[in-house]
């Protein structure tokens, strides 16, 4: 069994692990519980009501968070021509338009924190399968990560407003960033309630019984802060 630090075992006697939170609650018990030098990233944690061998329970999906999630996000586009020029006009850090970009990719290079392509280079895109796919890098039309025109300039303004990708784990599960523990409290319960919201709009329609099982809460270095799950569907974000 993993040993924990002293400031991780003091934060955790302060938190009732029996207890489900309001997400009000934990939000401000993660805050004051943060005890790590830099801005910790707050997560959050879901246990879902699905069989994720099969194909028609599989949870993936997209949302844009309110208050984005307090980093620079680094995008790479594929596309060529036209498509080149409206990701380069709309911010895109890096554009992958010809064969030297493309084998510096495959040799291992991956400074980048998400990839969009456009329809047509997807073949050439196919291609780095080894070094994107373990990474979660690879487009994918579900996770809005393939556009052309004016979706691919909606796509690359919304990944640097804070559009975020979940997607269900093998043990049925989604460990999703909402934000920094710097953020206020509202800025935080914002994209806790928006990220909700999407996984509930997400739910196959093959799931049976109970879709949200458990909800927790936690920061990069803090313990788990689970949330009531009737108070967390019922959230909505401030106006």
């Amino acid at each position: 069994m993993a040993k924990h630090g002293k400031k991780f075992t003091e934060a955790s006697e302060k938190i009732d692990r029996y207890k489900n939170y309001d997400p009000e609650e934990a939000i401000s018990l993660a805050k004051e519980l943060a005890f790590a030098k830099f801005d910790e990233t707050v997560e959050l944690h879901v246990r879902l009501g699905v069989d994720p061998r099969h194909a028609d329970q599989q949870v993936r999906d997209v949302v844009v968070l309110p208050h984005g999630l307090g980093k620079s996000v680094r995008v790479l586009v594929f596309a060529q021509g036209e498509d080149a020029m409206k990701a380069r006009d709309a911010g895109a850090d890096y554009v992958a338009d010809d064969d030297e970009m493309i084998q510096k990719i495959q040799d291992g290079w991956t400074e980048f924190d998400v990839a969009i392509s456009t329809p047509s280079m997807m073949g050439k895109v196919g291609r780095l399968g080894r070094v994107l796919g373990p990474r979660g890098l690879m487009p994918n039309p579900k996770a809005g990560t393939v556009a052309q025109g004016d979706d691919l300039a909606n796509a690359i303004d919304e990944t640097k407003a804070g559009r975020v990708e979940f997607r269900v784990d093998k043990t049925a599960n989604l460990h999703v960033p909402i934000g920094k523990i710097s953020f206020e409290g509202e800025k935080l319960f914002d994209n806790l309630a928006a990220l909700i919201g999407a996984v509930k709009k997400a739910r196959p329609a093959a799931a049976k019984g109970a879709y949200i099982r458990r909800i927790t809460l936690s920061s990069t270095m803090g313990p788990g802060i689970r949330i009531d799950i009737a108070k967390a569907r019922a959230m909505e974000v401030n106006q």
